[in-house]
């Protein structure tokens, strides 16, 4: 044989050894086939696949409820491993104007925690937040407290929070060593100030450097002077007035609690009353409900307990004072919507609620939650027994400057005796007139 077809068949021997050695490997790495499924069952759905990562970036105006929040919204997130929820909460103070920057610049948030009523309508009705009506679990909230957050043109923009209750809360070892009796009447919590004052201790340690803070302390003591829901209805049918000779008198209550207030006080802040409080240099503290969970945690030891606000007279109803403390709800300029429908649905959810109460001794706006703090539960309780609404939040936020405004401003200029009690009547009708319209 030639040289030359020699090299040839060496040749074609190689390329022949080639093929079947590749062949080879290919059977041995190849997988089994596959087993036959048996009757009746069904093959394994395939693999979803990998979304990808979200942020939600969700703005608060409560600082305190940081530590709360991660751990909630923890278990958010291992239920949807692609969303991570970035909780922003800012100070109560700054909280209106770092909104109205954020919203006006179209971007940097995606859930929004809205102050109820008036300011949560306004940021609806500018076109700033989606409509959740159809959103899971939003059917089921009651519709006082969705009224909380809806818009004008009556659809629903937010999720409630909470249900905050306006107390008087009291040192209960305090007045024990004391001999003293939480008071049900004015007189006797004029009585019970006075016995703390010629103690030593400040009888009411409270702030009125944010003007919000007068309103909500009026709210408690106003019931005292113009009684319950009754009168608040006449106020809405246009039948009485802030010039009433009631209202004028809880005007003229607020102003003869100045003795008994912290020297000073429309200077200071109110984590400067707090303190007061919790470290029993004050006995009773003027506030919402949401404050518990601030003194259980600065001073778990405290013996502490709450009064709602006063009857008109011994034995008599004293109402809880309830508002919805504010909404979260979806920016419309969000790039996630379906991601931000995902963590709303969760806030409307009944695990998400009863966490809530849970973690940080709140009520929730959620039905089926069951405080399992005790003080909590007797809020529950005695709000279901009578109830009336937080008056200037709830019906008279309106006008430019609002009247709850105006009325608070004009609490401010009373205590440093700028104006009369009259005169604080007459420039909080004077403001409502010029907008509020009475029920017909």
């Amino acid at each position: 044989m030639k040289v030359e077809e020699m090299e040839a068949m060496r040749r074609v021997g190689v390329i022949l050894f080639s093929f079947l050695l590749v062949f080879f490997l290919a059977a041995c790495s190849a997988s089994p086939p596959a087993a036959k499924p048996a009757e009746g069952t069904s093959q394994p759905a395939a693999q979803e696949p990998q979304k990808e990562p979200v942020e939600l970036v969700m703005y608060s105006w409560r600082t305190e409820d940081k530590d709360a929040y991660a751990k909630i919204l923890a278990e958010f997130e291992k239920k949807h491993e692609h969303i991570k929820v970035k909780f922003k909460p800012f100070k109560s103070t700054e909280y209106n104007t770092i909104v109205t920057n954020t919203l006006t610049a179209g971007s940097g948030v995606d859930i929004l925690q809205l102050r109820p009523y008036t300011i949560a309508a306004s940021i609806a009705d500018a076109g700033y937040l989606l409509p959740l009506d159809d959103l899971k679990g939003v059917s089921d909230i009651p519709k006082d407290y969705l009224d909380a957050a809806r818009g004008s043109d009556g659809k629903v923009y937010g999720v409630p929070l909470s249900i905050n209750s306006a107390v008087i809360f009291y040192n209960k070892k305090l007045f024990a060593d004391n001999g003293l009796q939480p008071p049900q009447t004015w007189d006797e919590l004029i009585a019970v100030c006075e016995a703390l004052k010629a103690k030593g201790i400040t009888p009411i340690a409270q702030s009125g450097k944010a003007a919000y803070l007068l309103s909500i302390t009026h709210s408690v003591i106003a019931p005292g002077s113009i009684g319950g829901n009754d009168y608040i209805e006449k106020m809405l049918r246009g039948e009485s007035n802030f010039k009433d000779a009631a209202f004028v008198e809880s005007i003229q209550r607020m102003q003869e609690l100045a003795p008994f207030f912290p020297q000073d006080f429309v200077a200071i802040d109110d984590k400067d009353a707090q303190a007061l409080f919790y470290t029993g240099k004050a006995g009773m503290y003027i506030n919402g409900s949401y404050r518990l969970e601030t003194f259980e945690k600065l001073n778990p030891d405290m013996e502490l307990d709450f009064i709602p606000g006063l009857a008109k007279e011994k034995g008599g109803d004293a109402p809880m004072v309830n508002w919805v403390d504010g909404s979260y709800g979806i920016v419309k300029s969000t790039k996630h919507p379906e991601e931000a429908k995902l963590l709303m649905e969760f806030l409307a959810s009944q695990e998400f609620g009863q966490r809530f109460s849970d973690e940080l001794n709140r009520l929730s706006a959620i039905p089926g939650v069951t405080p399992k703090n005790p003080l909590v539960q007797k809020m529950t309780q005695l709000s279901e027994k009578s109830m009336v609404p937080y008056l200037m939040l709830v019906h008279f936020g309106e006008g430019t400057p609002t009247t709850k405004t105006t009325f608070e401003d004009s609490l401010q200029g009373m205590y440093i005796d700028k104006l009369t009690v009259e005169q604080v009547a007459d420039a909080t009708q004077a403001s409502a007139d010029k907008w509020f319209q009475p029920v017909k």
